[in-house]
C-alpha cells in the first residue's frame, strides 16, 4: 500500500519516499508519494525521483497498480533502477500539475453552470472536455460568462471526507453517470466550493486549487454534439479572443 500524500495536500510537490518494490517493467513502488496517479479523467503526474547522490530518475507517468492503494512511478526508457529500501526525494513537475489542478477545478465549475448528468470527462494541460447528458441548446459565451463569474467571486475550494458507507447511502451526490468515485480505501473525498459548500460539493479524488480565482481566465471554446442526448464542452485557458 502506498500512502498518497497528495490526498491531504494538493500543493505538496516534494517529499521523501522509500522504495518498497521495483517491478519487472521498471515501475517503482514507494511507501508514500506526492505523485498523483492517473484516475478519474486526470492524468498522472510526471517529474523525477532523486537519489542520495543526486542522480535523477525521470518519470514518464504515474499510474495505479492492481488496486487503487498501489501507486506506480514509471521511469522513462533507459533510466536507472533504484534499490529496494532506498530513500528517494520526489519532485513533481509542478507547473504541469498546477495547470491540471486549475483545469480540474474549472471542470467542477462547469458542472455547476450546466447541471446535467456527466457522461464523460478528461482533464488536460491546455484543454479539458466534459460531456453532458443533455439536449438543450446553450450558448457557449453565456456559459463562459457564468464560469468567469464563479472564478472572479473567488470561492474557497476545500476537501471534506465521508466514509464509503456514507457515499453508498447517498448515491445522488455523484454527478457522473459513468465514472464512480474511488472507493475501497475507507474514505472518500468531497471537493467542496463556496462557504459551507454553498456552490458545489461532489466526490472526487483529483487535485484542485484552493480558491476559484486561481483557475484564471477560462472559456468554452466549443460545444459539440456527440449523439442525440450528448453534448461535449471544451474548456480552454485564456479568453476566446486570445485563442481565436
Amino acid at each position: 500500500m502506498t500512502r498518497a500524500l497528495y490526498r491531504d495536500d494538493f500543493y505538496l510537490s516534494t517529499a521523501e519516499g522509500t522504495v518498497t518494490a521495483v517491478h519487472e517493467d521498471g515501475a517503482i513502488e514507494l511507501d508514500q508519494t506526492c505523485f498523483y496517479a492517473t484516475s478519474g479523467g486526470q492524468p498522472g503526474d510526471t517529474g523525477f525521483l532523486e537519489r542520495a547522490d543526486g542522480t535523477k530518475i525521470m518519470l514518464g507517468q504515474t499510474r495505479h497498480g492492481e488496486t487503487k492503494d498501489i501507486i506506480l512511478h514509471v521511469p522513462q526508457d533507459g533510466e536507472v533502477r533504484p534499490d529496494v529500501g532506498e530513500t528517494l526525494t520526489l519532485h513533481v513537475d509542478w507547473p504541469r500539475r498546477y495547470r491540471l489542478m486549475r483545469m480540474h477545478t474549472a471542470c467542477h465549475l462547469l458542472s455547476v453552470v450546466c447541471q446535467y448528468p456527466i457522461t464523460g470527462a478528461a482533464v488536460g494541460e491546455d484543454e479539458s472536455r466534459v460531456d453532458f447528458d443533455m439536449t438543450d441548446v446553450i450558448d457557449k459565451d453565456e456559459v463562459t460568462a457564468r464560469l468567469m463569474r464563479l472564478v472572479d467571486e473567488n470561492h474557497p475550494v476545500f476537501v471534506t471526507w465521508i466514509t464509503d458507507e456514507e457515499l453508498a447511502a447517498n448515491p445522488d451526490i455523484v454527478k457522473s453517470k459513468n465514472v464512480r468515485p474511488p472507493v475501497g480505501l475507507g474514505r472518500v473525498s468531497l471537493v467542496s466550493i463556496g462557504e459551507n459548500s454553498s456552490v458545489d460539493s461532489q466526490p472526487c479524488g483529483g487535485t484542485h486549487v484552493s480558491e476559484t480565482q486561481e483557475v484564471g481566465a477560462i472559456h468554452i471554446a466549443k460545444i459539440e454534439k456527440k449523439g442525440k442526448e450528448n453534448r461535449r464542452f471544451r474548456i480552454r485557458f485564456g479568453t476566446s479572443a486570445e485563442s481565436a
